[in-house]
């Protein structure tokens, strides 16, 4: 096909045609690297000067919240352009080289739940920003979310809302009004189909994507509960493990209330799925926590791994009476300490009310915890970290947090306090100064997790070292 559009876009191939128009892949030609991008050209329903001028309005206000939200992030394509010629309107965007879930099913077959988790942890966070912003995409479905080649990252496509401007059209009293209902059959919940998206429709129509992973069927194929409307598909997928079917069900819900009320706090659910004791807390939570010297430290291990091994030999009554004579109460009250940056605060149980300051504790965190780098932040290169992640952390924490996904991949730091504090760790191997550190080495997850955390730290004014 040999089409230039806007005198500047060499048309490759159409990749789609509806009733909006089409789509087509071209190439710029007024780029050093003629770099492919996706054209979609869009037609108003109507054909009416008053009307076209409010097309033309929202088809500008709607590019711009493009722009906006491809800037944030690279799970949805870059808008590089947008124009308007012979009465239709056109959208340039990023090319996304890979597979949609409906190609890639085909390919592979049906999804593992561990693939089909990975999917929804990548895409609730973009997700999250997007209505955060005030806006529905109103048609996720496997054919709107491509698996990128490069990395296998989800990338979300087709917004609804152009589309929907271009149904513009006068009601009877003169007033403009959408025609059309966008979103997909099957895949859009009663809501809106009743022309009244709200945001948990998103959720409802992204968790029967992971329906069609899973097993196979199309939401059509799908019966319903005639008492509560509610999809019936768990006999399709009885590999699918209890807990992440809860969480798929209750995204399903037929009443939005039912449903979770935003995408963090379905991602939310998915790590407790994933994680069942959350990821940021130790294994052990002692209730009492007070800096001791080395005597004391002998002192409450030995009593720890007696009441410890009690609770499991004599049951919980058995070892009532053993913790009776073990921990007797202290004849005065117990005071906590602050903890010094180079460790981590460490419970211990002691019957003495001796109190010291300023000591450290190195016997017990290497014997009753790990360090917090190498127990708890592996998974900052693994999912994306979320606002319950930091709710309950001081900026001290949160510092090293952030600052461990640079770490880990051997950067020094010009703060002092952090360099003592990662010169501490075993694992910790400095190859970078901070200048010469390259953050190509970072994974895109990882450069998102930083960055969140930052904006986290500045909005809450939780910093410990200075910016």
């Amino acid at each position: 096909m040999q089409m230039l559009l806007n005198n500047r876009y060499q048309v490759i191939r159409t990749l789609g045609s509806g009733g909006f128009g089409e789509t087509f892949l071209a190439e710029d030609t007024q780029m050093p690297s003629s770099r492919r991008c996706v054209i979609k050209q869009l037609r108003p329903i109507q054909n009416n000067p008053q009307i076209y001028q409010l097309v033309q309005e929202r088809f500008q206000r709607e590019a711009a919240i493009l722009e906006d939200l491809g800037g944030y992030t690279d799970q949805i394509p870059t808008l590089y352009a947008y124009f308007q010629s012979e009465g239709q309107f056109y959208l340039v965007q990023e090319w996304i080289e890979g597979d949609t879930l409906t190609a890639k099913l085909q390919k592979q077959g049906l999804f593992s739940e561990s693939a089909v988790r990975q999917i929804l942890v990548d895409l609730l966070p973009v997700l999250e920003y997007v209505h955060s912003k005030r806006i529905i995409h109103r048609d996720i479905k496997p054919d709107n979310i491509m698996l990128r080649h490069r990395d296998g990252k989800s990338v979300l496509i087709d917004f609804g809302a152009v589309r929907e401007s271009m149904g513009t059209v006068m009601n009877s009293q003169g007033n403009p009004t959408s025609s059309i209902v966008i979103g997909t059959p099957g895949y859009m919940p009663s809501e809106q189909a009743a022309g009244r998206p709200v945001y948990s429709s998103d959720l409802y129509s992204l968790a029967l994507t992971a329906i069609y992973l899973l097993t196979g069927k199309q939401p059509q194929q799908l019966e319903s509960d005639s008492q509560t409307g509610e999809i019936v598909w768990r006999q399709y997928a009885s590999q699918v493990s209890p807990t992440l079917a809860g969480v798929i069900d209750r995204a399903i819900a037929y009443h939005p209330r039912e449903r979770f009320s935003t995408p963090t706090e379905m991602l939310s659910a998915l790590h407790i799925v994933a994680n069942p004791v959350p990821p940021t807390q130790p294994f052990l939570s002692p209730p009492l926590t007070v800096p001791v010297n080395q005597q004391l430290v002998t002192q409450s291990n030995n009593r720890h791994s007696i009441l410890m091994g009690s609770l499991i030999a004599g049951g919980l009554i058995g070892a009532s009476v053993i913790i009776s004579q073990v921990l007797k109460p202290s004849p005065q009250p117990v005071v906590n300490q602050k903890v010094t940056p180079e460790v981590t605060e460490t419970p211990v149980v002691s019957s003495s009310p001796v109190i010291q300051k300023n000591i450290t504790f190195p016997v017990i965190q290497q014997t009753m915890l790990p360090s917090p780098t190498t127990n708890s932040y592996l998974w900052l290169s693994e999912r994306a970290v979320i606002d319950a992640d930091l709710d309950d952390k001081e900026g001290l924490e949160l510092d090293i947090m952030r600052n461990s996904i640079y770490a880990r991949h051997g950067r020094r730091f010009d703060t002092p306090g952090l360099q003592q504090y990662f010169n501490n760790q075993t694992w910790y191997n400095p190859v970078y100064s901070p200048q010469a550190f390259p953050f190509k080495l970072l994974s895109n997850l990882e450069q998102r997790n930083a960055e969140y955390i930052s904006k986290f730290q500045d909005r809450h004014q939780r910093r410990h070292f200075p910016k």
